[in-house]
C-alpha cells in the first residue's frame, strides 16, 4: 500500500529540533536535500509497489535517503540506522518532520529494498538526475517537428503544381537544420565490481563443501527416523587434520596438493552418498527438514564435486561455468590480466560517462564477456536518454572492432581510436593533416582519464571493489546505488554553481550593471544554456 507525501513540503525552518539545537543551512546534507528531485525519484520507486494491497510502505523519501546515506558513508546496514538515529541532519535529509531518538526503521528494511529495486528503477533515477543536471533538447521538440512535417506533407499533397524541385530542396534543408544532430561525447569503459568473497582455491572449496555436507548429515540424522540408529561415519577429524597439514605448508608441492585434493574428493563423495540415502525417507513433494540457506548450498555441492573431479581427472585448472563460491554460485572468475591481479571475482560492468561526469551502468554480466559487444546498446541508450546520438565515442582499442566501427559510421558517429589498416604515408601535402589527427587522438585518449577516475572513486571511496551483498539481484542494486551516489555529487556541484550564479545575477540586476561576458558561467563547466536561464529565474 502506498501513502504518498510530497517531498517538497519540508523547509529547514519547520524541522522540529530539541531546544537549543540550531541546524546549519550550509550543511552538506541540507544542500543535498535541496537539490535532489525527490518527487521524480519517489514516483520511480513507487512503481515497484502495489497501490492498494499490503501493509503501508515506508515513505519513499526515507527509503531512498537511507540508501544514499549508506553508500555515501560506506557503512553497514546496522550502522546506517544508528547514524540516522543519532544525527538530526540525516533525519532531515530522509524527510522526517522532526528529530526523534528512536530508530526510523529496522536495518533489515535495507535488504528488502535491495531486493525490490531493480535495474529499471535505477535507470529512471539516472534519467531524473540527467534532467536536473542538463535538461535535454527534448523529444517533444523532435516530435513537434515531425508532426509539423507530416502536416505540411498532407496540406501540400493536393497542390502538385506549386512544389518545384527548388522548394523541396529548401524544405529538406530546413528540416535537416531543425532535427537534432549528433551532440556530446560518450566515454565507454568496463571494470569488475568484485564481490567480498574469500579467494577461491580447489582445496579450500572442497574443504568447505565437506564441512557443509557434514552439517547436513547432522541435521538429517537428528530429524529422521534413524535418530536411534548409528549416524553414518564421516571421518571428519581425519579429513580436517589432512586439510590442515597441507594448508599449513608454506609452499606445498604439486604432488602433495594433488594428493590432498584427491583425499578431500573422496571424503566429499562419501558424504554425498550418505545424504542421498538419508533423503530417500522423504518422497517427492515432501519438505526436507533442512534450513533454507543450508538447502540452497546443498544444491551446489554435487555440481562443485563434478567440476573438481573432472579437473582432477584431466589434470587441468579450468572448466566451463566454474563455481568459485558455494554461497554465491553465480560468481565467475574474470581474467583481467592486470598487474598484481590477473583474475577478479565479481560482476563485469560496462559503464558510460558523459561530458558532465554522469556515469551509468549500461550492462552487467556475471560471466566473462568482451566489453566491445556492449557498444551498440550503450550508444542506443545514450540516444534514448538525450534524444540524439553522441558526436564521438571515446573508448580504448578493445571497442574498435570492425563491426563497431561500421555501426558508428552508419550513425555518423566518430570513433576516437586509431583507424584500422596501414597508416598513410607522410607527404608534404598531408603532413599537417596527419599531425592534426595524431594530436586529436592524443587529446581524446586523455579524455578517457575521467572514467578511470570514476572507477577509482567508486572502488576506493565507496567500496565498489567490495560488494557485500549475498544475492545476484541485491548485488546489482548495491552497484547501482554506488553510481547513484557518485552522480549525486555532480548534482550538488551543479546546484552550488547555480546558486552562486543566481546570486551574481541578482547583484548585477540590483546594480543595473550586467556585464557583456559572464566569467562565472564561462569558468563553471556545469553551466549550460538551459541551466543559465534556470539560474536567472532563481
Amino acid at each position: 500500500m502506498i501513502r504518498y507525501v510530497s517531498q517538497k513540503q519540508l523547509p529547514l525552518e519547520g524541522f522540529d529540533t530539541p531546544p537549543g539545537m540550531i541546524l546549519d543551512p550550509t550543511n552538506r546534507w541540507v544542500k543535498l536535500r535541496d537539490c535532489l528531485p525527490w518527487d521524480e525519484l519517489s514516483e520511480s520507486y513507487y512503481k515497484t509497489l502495489c497501490s492498494n494491497l499490503g501493509r503501508p510502505a515506508k515513505d519513499a523519501g526515507i527509503v531512498i535517503g537511507a540508501v544514499i546515506i549508506k553508500h555515501k558513508l560506506s557503512v553497514s546496514d546496522e550502522e546506517t540506522v544508528e547514524q540516522i538515529r543519532e544525527n538530526p541532519y540525516l533525519q532531515y535529509f530522509i524527510g522526517l518532520k522532526g528529530f526523534q531518538a528512536q530508530a526510523a526503521f529496522a536495518s533489515s528494511l535495507l535488504v528488502e529494498i535491495r531486493k525490490r529495486m531493480g535495474q529499471t528503477v535505477f535507470d529512471e533515477f539516472h534519467e531524473a538526475i540527467i534532467e536536473t543536471v542538463e535538461p535535454r533538447r527534448t523529444k517533444k521538440s523532435v516530435k513537434a517537428s515531425d508532426d509539423d512535417n507530416d502536416g505540411n506533407d498532407v496540406s501540400n499533397s493536393g497542390d502538385t503544381g506549386s512544389n518545384d524541385a527548388g522548394t523541396a530542396m529548401e524544405a529538406d534543408q530546413s528540416l535537416a537544420d531543425e532535427l537534432p544532430r549528433n551532440h556530446g561525447k560518450l566515454i565507454l569503459d568496463a571494470t569488475v565490481a568484485e564481490q567480498a568473497i574469500r579467494y577461491p582455491t580447489d582445496l579450500g572449496l572442497l574443504n568447505e563443501a565437506r564441512e557443509l555436507s557434514e552439517r547436513i548429515i547432522d541435521e538429517l540424522h537428528a530429524k529422521s527416523n534413524r535418530a536411534q540408529k548409528k549416524k553414518p561415519r564421516t571421518y571428519r577429524e581425519i579429513a580436517r587434520k589432512a586439510y590442515l597439514s597441507l594448508v599449513k605448508l608454506r609452499r606445498p608441492s604439486s604432488r602433495k596438493r594433488r594428493a590432498g585434493i584427491r583425499q578431500q574428493l573422496q571424503f566429499l563423495q562419501r558424504n554425498l552418498k550418505h545424504i542421498e540415502e538419508m533423503l530417500t525417507e522423504y518422497p517427492h513433494g515432501t519438505p526436507i527438514p533442512i534450513p533454507n540457506g543450508l538447502l540452497r548450498r546443498y544444491w551446489v555441492l554435487p555440481h562443485l564435486y563434478q567440476q573438481q573431479y573432472e579437473m582432477y581427472k584431466t589434470n587441468t585448472r579450468r572448466c566451463d561455468d566454474r563455481i568459485v563460491s558455494i554461497s554465491q554460485p553465480y560468481i565467475r572468475p574474470i581474467i583481467r590480466g592486470k598487474p598484481g591481479k590477473t583474475v577478479e571475482f565479481g560482476a563485469k560492468i560496462s559503464v558510460s560517462l558523459t561530458g558532465k561526469g554522469l556515469a551509468h551502468v549500461d550492462k552487467l554480466h556475471w560471466d566473462a564477456q568482451h566489453e566491445g559487444h556492449d557498444l551498440e546498446a550503450q550508444v542506443e541508450a545514450y540516444k534514448k536518454r538525450y534524444g540524439y546520438y553522441p558526436e564521438v565515442v571515446i573508448a580504448d582499442t578493445l571497442y574498435g572492432s570492425r563491426d563497431n566501427r561500421s555501426y558508428l559510421e552508419r550513425k555518423h558517429i566518430r570513433f576516437s581510436g586509431k583507424p584500422l589498416g596501414r597508416p598513410p604515408k607522410s607527404t608534404p601535402e598531408n603532413k599537417d593533416e596527419i599531425n592534426r589527427l595524431k594530436a586529436q587522438r592524443r587529446q581524446e585518449y586523455r579524455e578517457r582519464i575521467p572514467i578511470e577516475g570514476k572507477f577509482g572513486q567508486g572502488k576506493y571511496g565507496y567500496r565498489l571493489n567490495n560488494i557485500r551483498a549475498k544475492r545476484a539481484d541485491t548485488s546489482v542494486a548495491w552497484i547501482n546505488s554506488i553510481f547513484l551516489v557518485m552522480n549525486l555529487l555532480i548534482l550538488v556541484r551543479v546546484f552550488i554553481c547555480l546558486r552562486n550564479l543566481a546570486a551574481k545575477i541578482a547583484s548585477w540586476v540590483t546594480k543595473k550593471s550586467m556585464p557583456r561576458e559572464i566569467p562565472f558561467a564561462r569558468d563553471c563547466q556545469f553551466i549550460s544554456n538551459q541551466n543559465f536561464y534556470l539560474a536567472a529565474r532563481i
